[in-house]
């Protein structure tokens, strides 16, 4: 099975003799490229998010991932990784891109199961398609050691022998010319139950997806433990069965990746006609819920951290409110607001401050800060707008102040993905809502963390 790597916003062409790739242009086979421009077309139409469109490149019609990372899968099996395009900023390469996206997915609600360590590790050699079905089999092996549990079900059945409760009607009704059987109930000690039957059948799923043999090979030997285990027919209604009772919690992590991949619950899977599961997230999402874990653990006491808040609309019409006010993260003491932010995943350059290109920043995320901070805050107040850390923007800009807004002021901060903190400006205008920093902090260098070499043994 073959396939590619790439980056947020690469462009794909189908592959001609004589054409050569460049940077953020790659090329795909023929077919998976006319698969591609029919999910363009499939999207457009039905209105779902844009993670691919078209558009035109040296002269070519191509197609250009957008804001989405994960894996690409096309019918005929040919992957496509696409890595955060932060990665390129960063350095590291693909490896370290595809290190720091499984720690950043950590952070959304249904993939705290990651097992980080080993993952990290998987991803230094292996596409990260790879990577979630290594994980998924080490949750499996996990519950194979400590056994498969059984449980009473009922069964009804035809034997020879009585064995349990009869059933006097049906009995009557298919055994009345044959005294050498009798129809019973009986409760019976089996594992076959919904939570072993939706493993084995996402066991049987994954030995097609994968092409790592070391993944094949394992995925053959739990098969084998699960061969007296129906799969599941009804994916929906055994998900309903589940039971995580006492002595059942170490089959959490398995199921939630069962349910990954039956039932295709990712934040976007691009399956269109054609069954080609992907595992696509979109970047914001993630980048958001991964600023939001590490930033409550810088807040100072008694601050707190809201996230989605939902409280003011732009404006009331009839009666009604219209246009609700979001922000990602409210930071707040008690009853009170305290400070406004709100992530934004995109690579600004701290170095071009000319009136042309702004630090890359957007008018309309002012436009939104601007709402927030009078909706929200009351009197002299701050409002934080955070992008991702790289070495263009390595520190807080000057401050932004709203002329006529009663002393609001915009902060464009950096979040170092590395370290997992905010970098606060050197003024000290924010630091009452956060944890002081020591001296060392404050004036040493930040130090370039290299990816650990592990030895397998």
């Amino acid at each position: 099975m073959s396939g590619i790597t790439i980056y947020e916003f690469d462009a794909l062409v189908p592959s001609v003799l004589g054409f050569s790739e460049t940077e953020g242009l790659r090329c795909v086979p023929a077919p998976v490229f006319s698969w591609l421009v029919l999910q363009c077309l499939r999207t457009a139409e039905q209105g779902e998010a844009a993670w691919l469109r078209l558009t035109q490149r040296r002269g070519r019609l191509s197609v250009q991932v957008t804001s989405f990372v994960g894996v690409i899968r096309a019918p005929d099996g040919y992957q496509i990784e696409v890595l955060p395009k932060v990665g390129k900023a960063i350095g590291g390469g693909d490896k370290e891109a595809r290190q720091l996206l499984i720690e950043m997915l950590r952070c959304l609600g249904g993939f705290r199961h990651i097992q980080t360590d080993s993952a990290k590790l998987a991803a230094a050699r292996m596409p990260l398609l790879e990577v979630f079905i290594g994980e998924f089999l080490r949750s499996v092996e996990h519950i194979v050691k400590r056994g498969l549990r059984s449980d009473y079900t009922s069964r009804q059945d035809n034997l020879f022998a009585l064995r349990g409760k009869l059933m006097v009607s049906q009995h009557l009704h298919q055994n009345l010319c044959r005294a050498d059987r009798f129809f019973t109930e009986r409760d019976e000690f089996s594992t076959n139950r919904p939570e072993n039957r939706l493993l084995h059948s996402a066991l049987r799923c994954v030995l097609l997806l994968s092409a790592s043999q070391a993944n094949q090979q394992l995925a053959r030997e739990l098969c084998f433990v699960f061969a007296e285990v129906p799969t599941s027919s009804q994916f929906g209604l055994d998900f309903q069965r589940v039971r995580l009772d006492r002595g059942m919690g170490h089959y959490a992590d398995s199921l939630a990746w069962a349910r990954l991949i039956l039932e295709d619950e990712s934040p976007l899977t691009g399956t269109g006609g054609n069954r080609a599961p992907s595992l696509l997230f979109p970047m914001e999402a993630v980048f958001e819920a991964f600023v939001a874990k590490h930033l409550a653990r810088q807040l100072a006491q008694p601050f707190t951290l809201k996230t989605q808040a939902r409280s003011f609309s732009l404006v009331s019409h009839q009666g009604q409110n219209w246009f609700w006010l979001k922000p990602d993260l409210l930071v707040r003491e008690s009853v009170s607001n305290k400070l406004v932010l709100d992530t934004k995943w995109k690579l600004i350059d701290g170095t071009r401050a000319n009136g042309t290109d702004k630090y890359g920043l957007a008018q309309s995320d002012f436009y939104q800060m601007h709402a927030y901070g009078q909706c929200y805050l009351d009197g002299p107040s701050d409002v934080v707008l955070i992008y991702p850390k790289t070495d263009a923007f390595d520190k807080a800009l000057p401050v932004f102040e709203f002329p006529k807004s009663d002393g609001l002021r915009l902060w464009v901060l950096p979040f170092c993905l590395r370290d997992k903190s905010l970098l606060l400006p050197v003024c000290g205008s924010l630091d009452a809502c956060f944890i002081p920093r020591s001296p060392v902090e404050s004036v040493s260098p930040e130090p370039a963390i290299q990816p650990k070499e592990v030895a397998l043994i």
